[in-house]
C-alpha cells in the first residue's frame, strides 16, 4: 500500500456515482487500507451548515446546494491526499470534474438498478427520491448521469458483494492504472470559464481518454472491409463514410435504448455529410428479430428512398446488427450497410461476418442470409452506457475467443478482465481488437461455416437451445446462454476424456469471477427438462444428416468439431447437469 500512496503524490482518490453505490462504505474501507483520511462530502456540508441535506434542499433548493458542494469539494482537494465520497450529483457539475482531474483519481462504482434500489431503500434521508415513483426517478437519473460518471478515471462495478471486495477490486485496478506512474496532467481554469460554465475547454479537459483508432482487416477478396476500433467513431461517422464509400444516403436502424443515449450524436454526424436519409427505431431486446419486425422495418427503409448504391446502419448490439443487416440484404435485392454496434457481444461478434438472421418458434437464426458489411465502426465510448449485465454478457463472447484457440489470450484475459469492465480503455481496446482479430481470420477461411468457422460456436449448441427454452427474453441473454454452454462443453469434454481434468474448472472459476452465470440450474424460473433441451438442440443449424455437430475441446485453446457425441450421451450428460 506504501507504493500506492507514494503513486499518489498530493492527489486525493475520489469516489464518484449515484446514491446508493457504496461510495461511503466502500471509501472508509479504501481509507483505512492506505492509511489516509477519509472525508464524506456530504457530512461535510452538513456539518459546515448545521443542517441536513434534506433540510437544505428544503430550505434553499438544489442549486444553492450544488453551489456549496462544488465549493467544499474545491476546499477539500486542496488538503492534501485523502479519500473523498461525493454526492450523487457533484462529479456532473464540470467545474468540479475539472478540479478532480487536477487534484485526484475519480473512481466511478458503476451499479445495476436493483442493487441502487435495495441499497436506498433502507433510507429515506434521499430527497432526489421523495417522489411517488423513486424507481423511475432512479432510473431518469442513470439516463441522466451514467454518460457524466464515465467520464471519471476508472470504473469499478459496485455489485450485491461484501465491500472489503470491491476494495480490493477498486485498489487491482489503480495498481494497473497508468495514472498511477506518471504525473497528472495541469488543466487550467479561469475565472472566465467557471462563471461560463460548461465550455469547450472544460468538456475537452474532461474528456474520456482517447486511443486508435485500430483498424482490423476482412480480407475477403472482392469484399474487403475495415472494423474500426476506438473513441469518437460514432461522432465522426459521417465523415468515415463519406472517406471510405462515398457520397451515399444513410438509414439508421436503432432500438429506444441507444436512441435515448446516442442516436442525436450519429444524426448530427450524418446531417453534416449530408447524408442523413431517415431513421428507425424499433423495440429493444431478442423478441425484435422476428418476422413481424422485418416487413415494416423494409417498407421504412424504401420509403426513405434508398438505392441500391445506398447505405443502411444498424446502430446498435447483436439484435439490431442481425435484423437491419437482414433488411439490408433483401432490400432491392441487396444493399449495402455499416454496422455500428453499440454492445461488447456486438463489436467483438455479430458486427463481423456478414451473419444476418430473425428467430422463429424452431429456434435463433435459423431464417437468415451471408451479407457482408462494407464497414465497421466500433465506438468504445458507448459502451459506457452499457448495463453491466449486458456488458458481461459480452464478455461471454470476448473470453470465447481465448478459449477456441489462443490460449494465451485466455491467461491475459485472467489477469485484465477488471479493467475491461473499467475505464481502462488500453485493455478494453486490446479485448476486442484481439477478438476481431480472430473472428476475422476465422471468417476469411470460412466465410459460409463449412468449416473452421463452426468453432466459433463454442458454446452456442447448449446456449441457443437454452434461449430458446427461456424464450428468447431477459430471463437470458444470449452471452449469459454462451457463458453457460462453453461451460457445459468443457465439462462435457472432460466426461468424455478429451481434455485433461480441471480444465474444465479453471475455466467456470473464472467466467463466474466474472459474474455469468455457469450451470443451468443458475437461470431463474423454473427446472429444465434434458429431454426438451436436446429436442431444441436438434433445430440447431449445425445439424448436417441428422447428426449434431458439438464444438468439443481438448484443452484451452483448442476446440474441435465432432458429429460422434450420441444423443443418448448428452440427455444423460444433461440429467446430471440439471439435477
Amino acid at each position: 500500500m506504501s507504493e500506492l500512496r507514494e503513486a499518489l503524490g498530493q492527489r486525493s482518490i475520489v469516489m464518484v456515482g449515484l446514491m446508493g453505490c457504496g461510495k461511503s462504505s466502500v471509501g472508509r474501507r479504501m481509507a483505512a487500507r492506505l492509511g489516509l483520511p477519509f472525508v464524506d462530502v456530504d457530512e461535510e456540508i452538513e456539518i459546515s451548515a448545521q443542517k441536513t441535506i434534506t433540510e437544505i434542499f428544503t430550505d434553499h433548493g438544489e442549486a444553492f446546494f450544488r453551489d456549496g458542494e462544488r465549493r467544499v469539494i474545491a476546499r477539500l482537494l486542496a488538503n492534501g491526499p485523502q479519500v473523498l465520497a461525493t454526492g450523487g450529483g457533484a462529479f456532473i457539475n464540470p467545474e468540479t470534474r475539472c478540479n478532480i482531474k487536477q487534484q485526484g483519481i475519480s473512481i466511478w462504482l458503476k451499479a445495476e438498478l436493483p442493487v441502487l434500489m435495495k441499497r436506498v431503500a433502507k433510507r429515506d434521508t434521499r430527497p432526489l427520491l421523495r417522489s411517488s415513483d423513486p424507481e423511475g426517478t432512479m432510473r431518469n437519473l442513470m439516463t441522466a448521469r451514467y454518460p457524466v460518471y464515465a467520464q471519471a478515471d476508472l470504473a469499478v462495478e459496485s455489485r450485491d458483494v461484501p465491500h472489503d471486495q470491491i476494495v480490493n477490486e477498486v485498489i487491482d485496478a489503480l495498481k494497473r492504472s497508468p495514472l498511477m506512474k506518471r504525473a497528472p496532467e495541469k488543466v487550467e481554469i479561469s475565472q472566465k470559464m467557471v462563471e461560463r460554465g460548461v465550455t469547450a475547454a472544460l468538456v475537452q479537459a474532461t474528456a474520456p481518454q482517447s486511443i486508435g483508432p485500430r483498424v482490423v482487416p476482412v480480407s475477403l477478396p472482392g469484399r474487403e472491409y475495415d472494423c474500426l476500433i476506438g473513441t469518437g467513431l460514432v461522432a465522426n461517422a459521417g465523415r468515415l463514410i463519406a472517406e471510405r464509400i462515398g457520397k451515399v444516403k444513410c438509414g439508421i436502424v436503432t432500438d429506444v435504448n441507444v436512441a435515448r443515449h446516442h442516436l442525436a450524436t450519429l444524426e448530427a454526424s450524418l446531417r453534416e455529410n449530408g447524408s442523413h436519409a431517415g431513421t428507425v427505431v424499433l423495440p429493444a431486446g431478442e423478441a425484435t428479430k422476428s418476422f413481424r419486425e422485418l416487413q415494416p422495418l423494409c417498407e421504412s427503409l424504401l420509403s426513405m428512398g434508398l438505392e441500391r448504391g445506398d447505405i443502411v446502419i444498424p446502430f446498435g448490439g447483436g439484435v439490431i446488427g442481425d435484423l437491419a443487416g437482414f433488411a439490408a440484404s433483401l432490400l432491392r435485392r441487396g444493399v449495402r450497410f455499416v454496422q455500428i454496434p453499440t454492445s461488447l457481444l456486438a463489436q467483438v461478434d455479430s458486427s463481423v461476418g456478414g451473419k444476418t438472421g430473425i428467430n422463429t418458434g424452431q429456434g435463433k437464426n435459423l431464417i437468415g442470409t451471408f451479407h457482408q458489411p462494407s464497414l465497421v465502426l466500433a465506438d468504445t465510448n458507448v459502451l459506457s452506457t452499457l448495463p453491466v449485465r449486458e456488458m458481461r454478457a459480452g464478455y461471454a463472447e470476448v473470453v470465447k475467443y481465448g478459449l477456441l484457440g489462443d490460449a494465451a489470450f485466455f491467461d491475459w484475459l485472467e489477469g485484465n478482465w477488471r479493467g475491461i469492465f473499467g475505464n481502462d480503455i488500453a485493455a478494453l481496446t486490446q479485448a476486442i481488437e484481439t477478438s476481431v482479430k480472430a473472428k476475422a481470420a476465422i471468417v476469411v477461411r470460412d466465410e459460409h461455416e463449412t468449416g473452421d468457422r463452426a468453432l466459433l460456436n463454442l458454446g452456442h449448441t447448449f446456449g441457443h437451445a437454452l434461449e430458446a427454452w427461456t424464450g428468447y427474453g431477459d430471463r437470458l441473454l444470449h452471452g449469459e446462454g454462451v457463458a453457460i454452454g462453453m461451460c457445459l462443453a468443457f465439462r462435457l469434454s472432460e466426461q468424455l476424456g478429451y481434455c485433461g481434468q480441471g480444465t474444465a474448472e479453471r475455466v467456470s472459476g473464472h467466467i463466474k469471477a466474472v459474474g455469468l452465470p455457469t450451470r443451468i440450474g443458475d437461470i431463474a424460473g423454473g427446472k429444465a427438462d434434458a429431454s426438451e433441451l436436446l429436442a431444441l438442440m436438434g433445430q440447431d443449424k449445425k445439424v448436417k444428416a441428422g447428426r449434431l455437430g458439438f464444438i468439443m475441446v481438448r484443452g484451452i485453446g483448442q476446440a474441435f468439431v465432432t458429429r460422434e457425441i450420441e444423443p443418448e450421451t448428452v440427455r444423460a450428460f444433461l440429467a446430471r447437469e440439471i439435477g
